[in-house]
């Protein structure tokens, strides 16, 4: 699907890999795609904590292009993931 590929060059170029991508849906024009990512892995490894993960909405027109994204929330790997609205 080019929208998750769109979502996973965007994140790998300027923020970190993406881990997951947990959901993508289209609502009129627009993409809403969520996806968790490894926040400051070797600061976590270093003194030997938990890794954190990031996760993002992030926003994409027509074209695929983003048209913003933003962390909704940081948690510890280890937890239980709630669900995320969407």
């Amino acid at each position: 699907m080019k929208v998750l590929i769109a979502v996973q060059d965007f994140f790998q170029q300027n923020i970190a890999p993406v881990h997951k991508i947990i959901s993508a849906r289209k609502k009129d024009e627009e993409w809403r795609v969520i996806v968790e990512v490894i926040e400051e892995k070797e600061y976590m490894k270093k003194y030997a904590r938990d890794q954190m993960v990031g996760v993002y909405e992030v926003f994409l027109d027509e074209q695929l292009d983003i048209s913003g994204f933003s962390r909704i929330r940081l948690r510890y790997r280890t937890e239980i993931d709630e669900q995320v609205e969407t």
